[in-house]
């Protein structure tokens, strides 16, 4: 069966959108073949969101290491607009983190395209909400028992730790930088290393200064991608234009941090093995510390847009530069031979239509 959804608009280009078998298509009928045609007229359509780093949502965490979580996180995360997810892991028991790495997966919602593991190597000075007992240095024999098909595809590593930068040259996946006291020449050691990324830039890492420009500045000169929870509280709106001025869309990812009150009113929550307070839909611990994010990816899509990116550049930097990142290609683009992963959303960015491996999956009148 051939599926053409018509009237699309998307970066101001697509007008027709064809998926058989999961697959998007140059939208002709084969002789014979059934042909459904859905209008979506007025909609905005972009391909399905990506997060790379979301620790949990309604309740649900990644390192409470179930099925039925992992499941419920990425059913809640498909009705928001995240279509592909990297569940992230946070600085614990290193057995707690194999077995979340390699919870049984759902075969609805979201799909996982493997794991984020945020630590444990990491610098303990620069912790944020990771819990400080676990944290070690980087090993790569015990991190070989976290890789695999869906296994972890991200690592977060503090690259000034001893022997990091032999971890990143073998490690086995993408390496970003983050919970850090890296200068910039130990930055820029860890790029050359391998390292293509920073993990929430700006935050647990040394300052951009004008002598002293640290991660953020390497980044800049080692052409390496940024992730930016654009939230509107971990970084300022300034700072998040200036980004964008600086990386431009195919190197600045949004991410959401989220973490498991996302979705859910204020309260107590646990975080990696600590309490985290949410007042007024802000997540800290007990020190006052930021813990993650309550904003779903497209809250931070929407922020972004509020802030004055541009509507199509703030999706792209939700999708497209993600895969790029992850060198995921047929995801994060709505190009003949990708997966017919999209969403399709009013005036006021909320989702009217998602669909994934050309199946609807949330659709509201």
């Amino acid at each position: 069966m051939l599926h053409i959804y018509e009237n699309c608009f998307s970066d101001r280009k697509i007008t027709k959108l064809g998926v058989r078998d999961g697959v998007i298509v140059e939208p002709i009928p084969q002789e014979g073949e059934r042909t459904v045609v859905t209008d979506l007229h007025g909609l905005h359509v972009y391909p399905g969101l990506v997060d790379i780093h979301t620790h949990g949502c309604v309740g649900c965490d990644t390192m409470d290491g179930t099925a039925d979580s992992i499941a419920v996180m990425a059913e809640f995360l498909a009705k928001n607009g995240t279509l592909s997810w990297l569940p992230t892991t946070m600085t614990e028991d290193f057995e707690k983190i194999r077995r979340a790495v390699f919870t049984p997966l759902p075969e609805n919602g979201a799909e996982v395209l493997g794991f984020h593991a945020e630590g444990p190597y990491i610098n303990p000075s620069k912790r944020g909400a990771q819990n400080e007992k676990f944290i070690k240095n980087p090993d790569l024999c015990e991190f070989s028992a976290l890789l695999g098909k869906k296994g972890v595809k991200l690592v977060t590593v503090a690259p000034e730790m001893p022997g990091a930068i032999r971890f990143i040259q073998n490690c086995g996946c993408v390496v970003s930088v983050g919970h850090t006291e890296a200068d910039y020449d130990q930055t820029v050691a860890a790029a050359k290393a391998g390292a293509t990324c920073l993990t929430h830039v700006f935050n647990a890492m040394p300052p951009l200064l004008h002598r002293a420009p640290g991660p953020i500045g390497a980044a800049i000169d080692e052409n390496m991608y940024v992730q930016v929870i654009c939230d509107g509280l971990h970084i300022q709106k300034s700072v998040i234009k200036m980004l964008y001025r600086t990386f431009g869309r195919d190197r600045m990812i949004l991410i959401s941090d989220s973490m498991r009150a996302t979705g859910l009113s204020d309260g107590d929550y646990d975080l990696g093995g600590q309490t985290v307070h949410v007042r007024n839909s802000v997540a800290r611990t007990d020190d006052g510390a930021l813990a993650g994010s309550t904003s779903t990816l497209l809250d931070c899509v929407k922020k972004a847009v509020e802030f004055g990116i541009p509507e199509a550049d703030a999706f792209y930097m939700a999708s497209r530069t993600p895969c790029s990142l992850m060198s995921l290609d047929r995801k994060g683009r709505l190009d003949v031979g990708c997966d017919a992963d999209f969403i399709a959303l009013d005036e006021k960015l909320d989702i009217k239509l998602a669909v994934k491996g050309g199946r609807t999956i949330s659709e509201n009148k």
